[in-house]
């Protein structure tokens, strides 16, 4: 797996540049709604997954690549903040590359005083709230059993109230879940504690970890967004818009490459900043669509293009 990815274009941070420090769903959550399926091993307890230096590398190739990218975002396959010395790392980041740094967090490691501390660094912080009762974060969050509700929402209060940067609240809805009007009081008290300077709208919008997980639709979005405040937008369409421009250009970029050479998931997977996985996923289901060739050599699955391939769009 890449330590970085993109940068992809974003209506709230610009051009990002994905930053990705702790192993394929290393997780707090084990959330219903994950677009990356199940955390099999959850977890919170903080380790040095990467070397800062090796970090560093990786971002000034990346932007050697391609240096029009407005914002370093810490996200991807976990939670960043089990990535112990996260804090030191924004800082060297910062220092050498002369770019914000935005986080992505789940806020549930927010109780712990390092962590805050650590975060504090950042420019723009980004924590997730899906659930404000007991009930509904375990149906929802499914944490680690030794994580407490209560515990990460004054965590989350207490770290407003200490934060410099710009702080934008997301909460994800899911139909049936916590999407009901009753519940959405209890929500407003937590946000009107919490003061972010947005709050963000969302829903599901690809494949969830469990197959019951459903959307809430775009009038109860607006219904919800209306109850929060003038702060509040709705991201769900523009982010389900832009990931399909984002697939499509993506596929555009394989098919140009198996067009001139032989591929396999690890050419993808170091191309992209892809999980290996899901970079082999992706071209069997290319393959099967475009009927290329499949083939394998040292231990490896390569896809080619049969002779007398013309190509074509995506």
């Amino acid at each position: 797996m890449g330590i970085t990815f993109g940068p992809v274009a974003s209506r709230r941070l610009g051009r990002s540049l994905g930053i990705d420090v702790v192993p394929l769903k290393t997780c707090t959550y084990n959330c219903v709604y994950c677009q990356l399926g199940p955390t099999r091993r959850p977890t919170f307890r903080r380790r040095r997954y990467l070397d800062p230096g090796r970090v560093l590398e990786a971002v000034d190739k990346a932007l050697g690549r391609d240096p029009d990218v407005d914002v370093l975002t810490f996200s991807g396959s976990g939670e960043p903040t089990l990535y112990l010395g996260l804090g030191d790392l924004i800082r060297r980041l910062q220092s050498a590359f002369s770019k914000p740094v935005a986080v992505l967090t789940n806020a549930s490691l927010l109780y712990r005083g390092e962590v805050r501390r650590e975060l504090r660094r950042a420019d723009l912080v980004l924590p997730s709230l899906d659930a404000w009762r007991e009930d509904v974060f375990h149906r929802i969050n499914r944490p680690h059993p030794r994580l407490r509700l209560a515990e990460i929402l004054e965590g989350l209060v207490r770290f407003s109230k200490g934060f410099d940067g710009e702080l934008w609240l997301e909460i994800l809805f899911v139909r049936g879940v916590n999407d009901d009007p009753e519940g959405l009081s209890g929500l407003k008290t937590w946000v009107e504690r919490i003061r972010p300077d947005r709050i963000q709208i969302n829903t599901v919008v690809r494949p969830p970890a469990e197959p019951w997980v459903e959307a809430v639709s775009s009038e109860r979005l607006e219904e919800i967004r209306k109850r929060l405040g003038e702060r509040a937008e709705i991201i769900a369409p523009f982010r389900v818009r832009t990931e399909e421009r984002l697939r499509r250009q993506r596929e555009r970029q394989i098919l140009e490459t198996v067009l001139r050479r032989p591929v396999c998931a690890r050419d993808l997977a170091e191309a992209f900043g892809m999980d290996e996985e899901e970079a082999h996923r992706l071209l069997e289901r290319m393959a099967l669509r475009r009927g290329w060739i499949r083939e394998r050599f040292q231990g490896r699955w390569y896809f080619r293009v049969p002779d007398g391939f013309e190509g074509g769009g995506p």
